[in-house]
Order: C-alpha cells, then structure tokens, then sequence
C-alpha cells in the first residue's frame, strides 16, 4: 500500500474496500501496531493513532485476522477468549462475565472447556471476534469476519459487532467482500486503489451510486451489481458416478463421527455443491470424498476407470494415484504450500507426474495468467494476500489436471474480478468433463458450480438437483 491519505474520526464505522492485494490487510496491520520496525520492511509518511505510533495502544486496539488460525492461541475456548483480558489486566473476577457474553454475542454456542482445535473453520472465526470483543477494545479492526461463516452466522456476527460498537462507542474498521451485510451499518466507504492511493472516500450511497460501475471493474463487491457468468445447469439424476459413498460415516479424528448414515454420489462431469451450517462436518465430508480421512464405517469408492492398483477405496490409494484422480484444495491454503516461489509452486504436480518441460511451462504461465498472479510468479507463497494465496492454492491442483477436484471454500477472500476468474476455470474445468465437489457457504457458488447441492443439516443430509 502506497500514497494513501486519510483521517478516521473517533466513533466513524468504516468499510475498506479494494481489489485483492491492495493492502487492506496491511493498512489493518499498521493501525494495530504489528508491522515492525524498519528492518522488517518499508515505511513512508505517517500512521497514528490517537496521535501517536500504534504501538503505544495495542490495548485500545483490537484485531481478528483474515485467517482465524492465527488468533488461537490456547487451547480451551473460554481460556482463548479469556487471553486477551488477562494481557490487560482486567480483574479476575470480571473476565468470566466477559468471557460468556462475547460467546453468547457471536452464537458460538460450544462449552468453555471446548478444545480449540476441535472447532471448525467458522467456529475459530466466531472464537476470534469473541476473544476482541472481550477486550472491550476502542477501536476494532476485523480482517473479513464472515468469509467462512454459513448465512445464519453471518446475521449473527454482524448483530454482535453492531452490539459492541453501539454500546462502546468504539471506531469500527471492516474489510469484507460481503458489503451488502455491512453497509447499512457504515458510515463511511474507503476503497484502495491497487496502484496506489484512495480510488473513493465518502458516505456509502455516495461511492457505490456515483462510482458503482468503475468500482466493480476494480475488483470491489457493489451491493446490486450481478455477475456475468451462466448458471450451471441441473445434474442429470442419470449421469454416471464418479464417487459414491453407502452407509457413511465420517470422523476428523478417528473417533468422533461428525456425520453418520450417509449415501451420495458425485455425478460425472458436474459440480456438486456441500452447504450447511458451519460445524456439521462439511469439510470431514470433503476430505473423505477425496480419500484422505478414512471412512469411520460404510465406504467411499470411485468409478471402476479411476481405480488404482490399491483398488476403487481413494483412502487405499498412493499420493501418486490421487494426483490425477482426486486433487484437493484445503480451507487453509498454507496448509498445501511446499516451494518459495508461485512459479514453482504450481510446477510440483506437473514434474510429479514427469510432464515435458515445455510443458509444465506452459500449464504454470497459463494458470498465472488467468489466476493474475504473474506479476508474483516469483513471490513466496505466505507473503501473499489471503484472496490471492487461495487463488494459487487452487492453481496448483488445476495444474495436475485430476478426474475430480474437491475445494474448501474455493472462493474465500476473492475480490470480485478474481472470483469471476475462478469460477469461470472451474466451469470449464466441468467443461472438459471434471468433476467438481464444493465446500461452500457462497449462494454465487452454488448457482454458478452446483448442478448438485448437497445440503447436511442438524439431523440428517438431502440431495437437491
């Protein structure tokens, strides 16, 4: 981020938008005082708080991060959301209060003595708002609060950030592509210009009425604007299977079953869409579709032409026979990154399957060109923005070219342009005959992707055509 200049007026509600890789992240990073000195990057001009450096008031400000992982940091619930109070200092006797009415403000309904890393991905979401909300913090920072939150959540955590800010007082910064859940709740739009600068600064009607069109053209979400893209068309309850599973019952940890009694198919050559609320075991399902947990009982077995030398179980199958059958894009994109360039990154799969050089060069500049991620070709991994990290977390299981791809929330931290991109080569991926399973929260997904939703719910999964 570059040439920017702005003053946030205590008590302002901001929405800071801007295309993936503008700096948002960063510019929230600054304002809580957790960019470092000079030997740990670059700075120009100013940045204060209450007239001073940021790190003077790292108790007045408070930060969830855009990727909830990195705010866990004990390992009970109540004793994470507690962390922060006692760093403050609060009396003893107060946090417990603090503690269950930040939970009850989020609707993470779970017990204090809850592993932390038993939760799922929009659970840790939910536990990081609460543990900033428990600070009673001035000014309070939120890096996409809801990108894995189901719709219900979603409602929730935008009530409990009103809640808190109405009651306190509090400034309010928000980076979120879901601007039409936050808008009416802002006072102000800010949008950053990936070139630098303020591209628009004023009142929400204001920006999205005047600049709605050259905004979309950024990368930005406007409320209203449609996306030019065909809906998939309905499976055809005839197509052939490319998995099914029969008496399903899957596990994260090989001893909790998650979901249980379950029969379903993977259609050939379409997209299959899993939706539901956040913990009813979207992703365990996922990841034992694609044969890397194994079944708690009954099995998943895929079409008689990908069976593998271990048979048609994928959870039998080597890495080698996965790579063109099943690739899989994690909710977490750090979690498949192995190179410490972009370029090198998505010419693993290729050399693993020891293509030409010629042409594992041109599978990686193609999927750079159309992901716009070639000005990083030669960029770490982990330095990137989160939109852009599952840009490329998905460019490297394309590159492989499997049978079937499953994908965690494929469209988390997307700004507008880069989710028309991916959604676009994943259509054509369908297209080419692949078969698509999708972890998603994203009704822009299910229209687009879906030709089969699979909805697991509180007591039992339907299909839905």
């Amino acid at each position: 981020m570059r040439d920017v200049s702005f003053t946030i007026e205590p008590g302002e509600r901001v929405l800071l938008l801007g295309a993936s890789g503008s700096g948002k992240s960063t510019l929230l990073a600054g304002i809580a005082g957790l960019l470092g000195g000079a030997d740990e990057g670059e700075e120009t001009g100013a940045l204060l708080v209450d007239g001073e450096r940021p790190e003077a008031h790292r108790g007045r400000v408070g930060l969830v991060l855009q990727d909830p992982d990195t705010g866990v940091v004990l390992s009970k619930v109540g004793d994470d959301v507690a962390f922060g109070c006692e760093n403050l200092g609060v009396p003893a006797s107060d946090i417990p209060s603090r503690v269950a009415e930040a939970l009850e403000a989020v609707g993470l309904d779970v017990p204090v003595s809850r592993p932390t890393n038993a939760l799922s991905g929009g659970q840790k979401q939910r536990l990081a708002i609460a543990g900033v909300l428990a600070m009673r913090p001035g000014v309070l920072l939120l890096d996409e609060p809801t990108a894995n939150l189901d719709p219900q959540g979603v409602g929730e955590v935008r009530r409990a950030v009103e809640h808190a800010v109405g009651e306190s007082g509090a400034t309010l910064v928000v980076i979120e592509h879901r601007t039409e859940a936050w808008v009416d709740l802002m006072t102000r739009v800010i949008v950053l210009d990936a070139g630098g600068g303020v591209l628009a600064d004023g009142t929400p009607d204001t920006v999205f009425g005047r600049y709605g069109d050259a905004l979309a053209a950024a990368g930005v979400w406007v409320p209203g604007q449609a996306i030019d893209l065909p809906a998939l068309p309905p499976a055809d309850p005839a197509m052939d299977a490319v998995l099914s599973a029969s008496g399903l019952a899957v596990s994260r940890d090989g001893r909790t079953v998650v979901r249980d009694a379950l029969d379903l198919t993977v259609p050939r050559g379409t997209g299959t869409v899993l939706t539901g609320p956040n913990g009813v075991g979207k992703s365990t399902l996922a990841l034992t579709l694609a044969g890397l947990l194994p079944e708690k009982s009954g099995e998943v077995l895929s079409s008689a032409d990908l069976e593998g030398r271990s048979g048609r179980r994928p959870i039998r199958w080597t890495s080698r026979e996965l790579l063109t059958r099943i690739g899989t894009v994690f909710q977490e994109p750090e979690h498949q990154f192995l190179t410490q360039t972009l370029r090198d990154e998505l010419a693993v799969g290729p050399k693993a399957l020891k293509l030409p050089v010629a042409e594992t060069e041109r599978i990686v500049e193609d999927l750079l060109e159309r992901l716009h991620l070639a000005p990083l070709a030669l960029a770490n991994p982990f330095t990137l923005s989160g939109g852009q990290k599952r840009r490329l977390s998905v460019a490297t299981v394309l590159a492989a070219s499997p049978a079937v791809i499953v994908l965690d929330e494929p469209t988390f931290g997307q700004d507008r342009v880069g989710w028309i991109e991916l959604v676009r080569l994943l259509q054509d991926e369908i297209a080419r005959g692949s078969s698509i399973v999708a972890v998603t929260h994203d009704e822009g997904v299910v229209r687009h992707l879906g030709g089969q939703r699979v909805t697991l719910e509180a007591e039992a999964a339907h299909v839905g055509l």
